[in-house]
């Protein structure tokens, strides 16, 4: 097992290309919820990825409503800037999911107020609107990896 790393609605594919090469180096399954703000054939998102699309375990979702029916009862984080918790203060278990919304918007707002026990946020000056998704996505799966001793990499 490992972890899970959900795009909703990704509008930038260089960050998207960042975000699978991240997830291949951790072997982190990649979900990819649509619709994307690309074409998986952009040379930007292939760019971004290098060489590594083969080590990448990656599944496409039509809708957010359908990664939730597919993943019922799984461990959901929700990462944003509004999060009530800090990343770093949870803990987080092998096969967990760690949710992103899209570079424009976030997440849904109604998700988040469903779920305020698991949104996370990485702390950030406050004149800091936010930071850029593929950084985002790195600092939390990384924390996430090291508190599962780096499960599955050396």
């Amino acid at each position: 097992m490992s972890i899970n790393i959900v795009l909703v609605e990704p509008e930038i594919p260089q960050n998207t290309g960042n975000i699978a090469r991240t997830c291949a180096a951790i072997k982190a399954k990649l979900h990819l919820v649509k619709p994307l703000g690309f074409s998986l054939e952009s040379k930007y998102l292939k760019r971004a990825g290098l060489d590594y699309w083969h080590l990448l375990d990656i599944t496409y979702h039509d809708s957010l409503e359908d990664f939730f029916l597919m993943y019922p009862n799984k461990p959901f984080y929700f990462a944003t800037t509004k999060g009530g918790n800090n990343y770093t203060s949870m803990n987080y278990q092998d096969d967990c999911f760690i949710i992103f919304g899209k570079e424009t918007a976030g997440l849904p707002k109604d998700l988040l107020a469903k779920n305020p026990d698991t949104a996370i946020r990485i702390p950030m000056a406050e004149d800091a609107r936010s930071l850029n998704l593929s950084n985002s996505v790195a600092i939390i799966a990384y924390e996430v990896m090291r508190q599962l001793d780096f499960l599955n990499i050396k």
